[in-house]
């Protein structure tokens, strides 16, 4: 079925809000305005309370009722003709901006088809008091944890979304006294669906969007992101900014059917490029594309030209596909370069194409492997675009015994440390139903210290190569690397057998002095930059760390690896 653009504002409130600032306004003046926006789907999320929702519903309820008893009124005829021409083109969702502890700010949003009763028991089981339950107060008192109230909403049928998750009251919030690892677990817990932010429209590495887009060590599962309101009244306050109105800030969803269903799919997908912030006109895909382009080649995404047989162009393609599924999932573009000034070679017959592909990754990749196909016109060529999933059922291989993973922007054979990473993760997965985002932060957290207290060390860089040691057996240099990006120890490392990024790490380290004293470092306090490297638009650093009275070297640390004191070392801001 073919897919459309449509315009949906998630985060609405009422009059039945406490805070709402407009109290004489009435739902068809909310959908009047929706209607002006062209908005196709709109969520009344009162704070707490479902209260909106359901007094909207009472009132076409009473109109219909006296319809049918014939004591309408001229100007109730005219009312529930209004109402029911507004519902027949928008699909009106009920829903709450429920206050979670911390004071964060968290969305619920269900079915219309869901009894409204059934919506205010789950807020009463989240500890909303039942005399409250209709306040609309934005001060509850105490409630659930926001893990709590993420799993409730998503058993219960809904849709889970982190409200203005990068702004004030927002689980991703800047400068908010939370541990890290508690951030990870809130933005990147399996029953939140997506992250609702302020700055959809920004690009660049410090837009939300980009932060959680997948590339990250620390935040390895890709969220959707997507734009709203939050609107107190029907139009933009002129005097404040900041101050929404209906419709005023939107995101445009691609869907086969306006449904919640459909709705809630498109949350539940690996197809990120179904969102945008809204726009007049229908834009072509192109600009995701661009986008992507614009990422270039990374741990998530990668482009090849072609993926003809020979010239092994095929088997290329293929051994992404498994690595992005023993590693954190991932999305390929064939028939475009990474580079978007190289011309558009496209595929010729995508269907044909795919058929091909479809069936190489079926017979060769094992365990089987769901991933999702499709095509996309650019400049009067087509492109073909593979979604390939993290897998559960690690680790996966080519030919049964070929085993890739990822590693930055490239793909290699998996050594042996690495494979018994992925068998072990594999098992949890099958034994406990364990998602991935756990098992990452658990192993992160045992790894990046290295046996250091905790209050007495300052945690690894996220992303590149450290080298952990090195020893000479019969001649031969062997050394331990650690995987930066995941925590990962993989012994007996040489020269010869070291992927690419190891090598590069392996031949900085063997080119410092044996007196590192003696070195060219700049030093801030126990942390220090041993150089600088530039390739293409990607900037890495070299970086050691004084420690107990020895020293830990990283290489190849890009900037999403560089946190907390690191920053400062390398001039960013914290």
């Amino acid at each position: 079925m073919k897919m459309n653009w449509y315009t949906i504002d998630l985060h609405i409130h009422t009059p039945a809000s406490s805070d709402y600032q407009q109290k004489d306004v009435t739902y068809l003046d909310i959908l009047s305005a929706a209607e002006k926006r062209g908005i196709d789907i709109l969520a009344f999320t009162d704070h707490n309370t479902v209260a909106g929702y359901r007094g909207m519903q009472e009132e076409i309820r009473q109109l219909e009722l006296l319809e049918q008893l014939n004591r309408l009124l001229p100007e109730e005829k005219i009312r529930l003709n209004e109402y029911r021409r507004y519902l027949k083109k928008i699909l009106v969702l009920p829903g709450f901006e429920f206050t979670a502890t911390f004071g964060f700010h968290i969305l619920g949003i269900f079915s219309p088809d869901k009894p409204i009763r059934e919506i205010e028991h789950i807020l009463l089981n989240l500890n909303i008091p039942a005399d409250q339950l209709d306040s609309g107060s934005v001060t509850i008192g105490a409630s659930a944890d926001v893990l709590t109230v993420y799993r409730t909403i998503n058993m219960a049928g809904g849709i889970v979304i982190a409200a203005h998750a990068n702004s004030n009251h927002g689980v991703a919030m800047r400068g908010f006294p939370i541990g890290g690892q508690t951030k990870i677990a809130y933005t990147q817990d399996p029953n939140l669906h997506a992250l609702e932010v302020t700055d959809l429209e920004s690009k660049g590495k410090r837009a939300t969007a980009t932060f959680f887009n997948g590339s990250k060590p620390e935040y390895p599962r890709r969220m959707h992101c997507i734009q709203g309101s939050d609107a107190h009244r029907i139009e933009p306050d002129p005097l404040r900014a900041k101050v929404l109105g209906v419709g005023s800030r939107a995101t445009d969803v691609r869907m086969r059917s306006l449904s919640f269903e459909e709705l809630k799919e498109l949350f539940e997908s690996n197809d990120f490029m179904r969102t945008r912030p809204h726009q007049q006109k229908a834009g072509p895909v192109f600009d995701f594309i661009r986008g992507a382009q614009d990422e270039g080649a990374n741990i998530i995404q990668d482009f090849h030209e072609g993926m003809t047989i020979r010239g092994g162009k095929l088997y290329a393609v293929i051994a992404d596909i498994c690595a992005f599924a023993n590693t954190n999932g991932g999305t390929l573009y064939i028939g475009i370069h990474s580079n978007p000034k190289r011309p558009i070679i496209g595929v010729e017959d995508t269907d044909k194409a795919i058929a091909l592909l479809e069936k190489e990754v079926s017979n060769r990749i094992s365990p089987p492997l769901n991933c999702t196909y499709d095509s996309h016109p650019i400049n009067g060529k087509k492109i073909i675009r593979v979604i390939v999933p993290r897998g559960t059922d690690p680790p996966y291989a080519v030919d049964d015994n070929k085993i890739y993973v990822r590693t930055e922007s490239e793909t290699g054979l998996a050594v042996r440390d690495e494979i018994v990473d992925l068998v072990i993760r594999g098992k949890e997965s099958l034994t406990s139903q364990r998602t991935h985002i756990p098992e990452v932060i658990n192993r992160k957290d045992s790894q990046d210290t290295i046996g250091v207290p905790l209050e007495e060390s300052i945690h690894a860089p996220r992303t590149g190569v450290e080298i952990v040691s090195m020893e000479v057996r019969s001649g031969t240099e062997y050394y331990t690397v650690r995987d930066l990006r995941n925590g990962n120890v993989v012994k007996n490392v040489t020269r010869k057998s070291a992927r690419k990024l190891w090598h590069q790490a392996i031949m900085r380290y063997r080119s410092l002095p044996k007196e590192i004293q003696k070195a060219d470092i700049h030093w801030q306090g126990n942390l220090g930059i041993i150089a600088r490297h530039k390739r293409g638009n990607i900037q890495r650093y070299d970086l050691i760390q004084k420690m107990n009275g020895s020293f830990r070297y990283y290489f190849g640390v890009t900037d999403d690896g560089i946190h907390g004191p690191w920053k400062k070392l390398v001039g960013e801001e914290e």
